[in-house]
């Protein structure tokens, strides 16, 4: 028996559900440190962290997702990815509960994403993945993490206080 070539799939969890990202997109995982808040961004926008002299803005996922603020716990780490921005990479973090690992799943073993019937953002998503008798949710990064909604959500509370 053969089995299908997957792709590599980072994964990780918010609360009790099981997220995953494409491999090729992620940087490196470090440990939660400290992080710097940035006066009126988005609740989203946890606030920046020095990265080897780079600056780095980290986005809260459970907060992106509308969950509210996540909480900070001992396996609570920062996914760095590259996000594009204009056919332009540049380098995100992202606020999980913990990171899992590596998995791998088959092109055969990933749903479409189902329709709600609402408008619940779809696109976030690439697929719903089936490994091991649980689902994972594959997200896709450059429209969860879109730099230029982001940075639209961002300017909107400025806006607001120049009124």
């Amino acid at each position: 028996m053969t089995t299908t070539p997957g792709t590599q799939y980072l994964s990780f969890s918010l609360g009790d559900e099981v997220f995953a990202m494409d491999i090729r997109t992620v940087r490196e995982i470090i440990q939660h440190g400290s992080i710097t808040s940035v006066p009126l961004m988005p609740d989203f926008v946890r606030g920046i962290i020095n990265l080897r002299g780079a600056v780095v803005p980290v986005i809260d996922l459970h907060a992106r997702f509308g969950r509210g603020a996540g909480r900070i716990g001992k396996k609570s780490c920062i996914v760095i990815f590259d996000a594009s921005r204009q056919g332009e990479k540049a380098e995100l973090g992202l606020l999980v509960d913990a990171v899992s690992e590596v998995v791998e799943i088959p092109d055969a073993q990933i749903e479409p994403v189902p329709e709600f019937g609402t408008s619940v953002r779809r696109d976030f998503i690439r697929g719903i993945g089936k490994l091991a008798g649980r689902f994972v949710i594959l997200l896709e990064p450059d429209q969860a993490f879109d730099i230029d909604e982001m940075t639209r959500l961002c300017e909107a509370p400025r806006e607001l206080l120049a009124a």
